[in-house]
């Protein structure tokens, strides 16, 4: 066995130390960002090789010597050499030059561990936004262009929230606008809700909300019901039915009327955007939607069952009315068809509508043609438009405009805007093919809107449409918009109605080759359980679109896992959450009576600040941790909001830090009484594995 000399046992000395400050740095490294960890990891260790191979450069340089040529250690090269670097020194005669390895149990064992530690760290939860959630994110880099953002609904977190805590057995899925690697890692689910401060707080004061941003890397613009004077709890609580509980519901109970009545957890749903008049007869609008009795003679299903939803509108990128950097970028300018609106209904009047637009110098389409008919097919409102800007192409092939016809045209887009406002009632149904490019053109918003290309569908793909030239010749047999001279504003509106007057009268499947299939999948599940009467095609379509109409409960999806909640704010938010929390099947129980056995825990408190300090003690005790918090319009005086965003921020750092690692934790800026926008901010609590003891 080759002795080792001084300066190498030193070197291997050295290297033992180097791999236990690399364990030590690990250790530490376990609260930072599992990947920066792994990084730093395979750096260090990349370094020690390094400095294992620059301590041999002396000596492979000398082995260029004759081997009967003495070493002359004075020489000037080897005296800097070792000031240098004094463990690069050279070997004697007579000595091994080979580099000593490392070697034995405990090296061995850090090279598992980290082998080990890999693995884990493959294992560990992340939320990874799709491209509808990037379209809805908060971009503070002021040389970002941002105005397009769209935001997220209420429902977008509620069903990311379900699935964190039940998984693939959530009635509904994030997948629209997310995607959550390894959910069934999430150790815990934390909810804090801070109603009263909105998109425009948070953009105005971003720097009061250091530790929020720092630990929940997701921020997100979201449409609240603040505005519109809806619920906040209801957005968050109540889970829409899907086709398939419907199709139980009326099974077991005959009507979900009569289910609602004896189950105590389903509630009424009413979501919309758009400013609405109270519903004074609410009763007789449910009546008039599902009593075939009561539809008009030519309709055999509800024609409210074909309105895009508000997740549509935004998907389909109508103008809605949305407050904040959106509304004022991208809808500046833009006005609503009514001041207010009323709940459409079976009986709700539908208008075709088409427009035609010319390029204008602007490099923009511009609105130059309007044509409205009524469900007669008579023509209620047809003029040409003067567009703002000087035209540059008339885009005749299309359009059907010439420059002749424009001649002496005085109507502006602020006229017909005032005509239609005068037109259409205030439960108007709008029906066009893409109504989105003329409601764009219009820069009006509307909240009812049927869109053909959405209701019919031939290709079985939903996001892929077909013209309307295409549906027109298919399922009316009528060939337009093929002559030279372009389009026929009218023609295209009437064509529009047809289609629309056509699927009421067969049924909502009919024409649309997706929910076709839907359909009959939805038929070969519960043909042994329907009753003969149950298969007429047209009822049966009637419960099994009838979706977003009644709701169930958030927490009892949660019971149901057998997983517990708690809920803590103030005895007002307390009692908005109660009003959900009727049904027999839940167990629930107020703070100090909580035992294992119960599934809601009910935290009522004086005030906001023994909400957050309540939900810090108890977050690691359940599953879901809801803790809603109401800041009051008179506490944010320009004076004072400095210090109440401060204290926001200092809330949720406070329930974070007591929250557990790989957690999901979500906290939503509700909005208020003036804006439509709030926030949510999201994450996985981060953290590396550990390394074991």
């Amino acid at each position: 066995m080759k002795m080792l000399t001084g300066k190498q046992l030193q070197r291997l000395e050295k290297k033992k130390k180097k791999m236990a400050a690399l364990l030590e740095i690990t250790k530490l490294n376990d609260k930072d960002r599992e990947a920066k960890a792994l990084k730093q990891i395979e750096t260090q260790i990349n370094m020690l090789n390094q400095n294992d191979n620059d301590s041999m450069s002396g000596i492979i340089s000398n082995r260029k010597r004759p081997c009967d040529e003495p070493l002359n250690t004075t020489s000037p090269e080897i005296i800097k050499q070792e000031q240098e670097s004094p463990e690069k020194s050279v070997e004697t005669e007579g000595v091994s030059s080979k580099k000593p390895r490392l070697s034995g149990e405990e090296y061995e064992r850090l090279k598992e561990e980290l082998k080990e530690r890999r693995q884990r760290l493959k294992a560990i939860p992340r939320i990874c936004l799709k491209k509808i959630g990037e379209d809805a994110a908060l971009n503070m880099d002021e040389n970002d262009n941002d105005n397009g953002r769209i935001p997220l609904f209420l429902s977008d977190i509620q069903h990311l929230l379900l699935y964190s805590l039940i998984g693939n057995r959530s009635p509904y899925l994030p997948n629209r606008w997310c995607k959550v690697d390894k959910y069934n890692k999430l150790s815990h689910t934390v909810l804090i809700i801070v109603e009263g401060v909105s998109l425009d707080h948070y953009l105005a004061h971003e720097n009061s909300f250091p530790l929020i941003t720092t630990h929940l890397k997701h921020k997100l613009e979201l449409v609240t019901p603040a505005a519109h004077g809806g619920s906040i709890v209801e957005e968050i609580v109540a889970v829409p039915l899907t086709g398939e509980h419907n199709h139980k519901l009326i099974h077991e109970f005959g009507s979900l009327e009569t289910a609602m009545k004896s189950r105590g957890d389903l509630v009424r749903l009413l979501k919309t955007v758009f400013p609405m008049l109270p519903q004074v007869n609410y009763n007789a609008r449910e009546q008039s939607e599902d009593d075939i009795s009561q539809l008009p003679e030519s309709d055999k299903f509800s024609r409210t069952k074909l309105l895009l939803s508000p997740h549509q509108l935004l998907d389909e990128q109508y103008p809605v009315p949305l407050q904040g950097k959106l509304a004022n970028d991208t809808y500046r300018g833009y006005v609503q068809t009514k001041d207010v609106y009323v709940q459409a209904t079976s009986k709700s009047p539908m208008f075709g509508i088409d427009c035609e637009m010319c390029k204008t110098i602007e490099g923009m389409s511009e609105l130059t043609r309007i044509s409205v008919v009524d469900e007669k097919l008579n023509v209620v409102y047809n003029t040409l438009v003067k567009p703002e800007n000087e035209i540059t192409d008339y885009l005749t092939r299309f359009s059907g405009i010439t420059k002749k016809m424009m001649d002496g045209v005085t109507t502006t887009l602020t006229d017909v805007q005032q005509a239609l406002k005068l037109l259409l009632p205030p439960d108007a149904i709008l029906v066009g093919q893409s109504l989105n490019f003329d409601l764009h053109a219009l820069k009006m918003m509307h909240p009812y809107i049927i869109d053909t290309g959405v209701i019919f569908n031939i290709s079985g793909i939903r996001y892929r449409k077909s013209k309307l030239q295409t549906l027109a010749r298919e399922f009316l047999g009528l060939r337009i918009q093929e002559g030279s001279h372009g389009h026929d504003s009218i023609e295209d509106a009437a064509a529009s109605m047809k289609l629309a007057q056509l699927k009421l009268a067969n049924s909502i499947v009919f024409g649309d080759a997706v929910l076709h299939c839907q359909h009959q999948i939805g038929e070969m599940l519960f043909a042994e359980h329907q009753t003969e009467q149950s298969r007429n095609f047209d009822s049966k379509i009637q419960t099994k679109t009838n979706i977003r109409k009644y709701g169930t409960c958030l927490f009892n999806h949660v019971a149901k896992d057998k997983k517990t909640t708690a809920i803590i704010g103030s005895d007002e938010v307390i009692s908005e959450y109660s009003r959900y929390l009727k049904s027999p099947e839940l167990s629930v129980t107020n703070d100090n009576d909580f035992d294992k056995n119960d599934q809601i825990r009910m935290v009522e408190t004086e005030g906001n600040k023994s909400a957050i300090n309540r939900a810090a003690e108890i977050v690691m005790q359940h599953a879901l941790t809801l803790c809603h918090v109401k800041i009051k319009e008179e506490q944010l005086t320009e004076e004072r909001r400095g210090k109440i965003f401060d204290k926001v921020d200092k809330w949720v750092n406070k329930i974070y830090q007591r929250s557990a690692l790989h957690g999901l934790v979500c906290v939503i800026f509700g909005g208020h009484s003036k804006a439509s926008s709030g926030v949510c901010f999201l994450n996985v609590k981060e953290g590396v594995v550990p390394l074991s003891a």
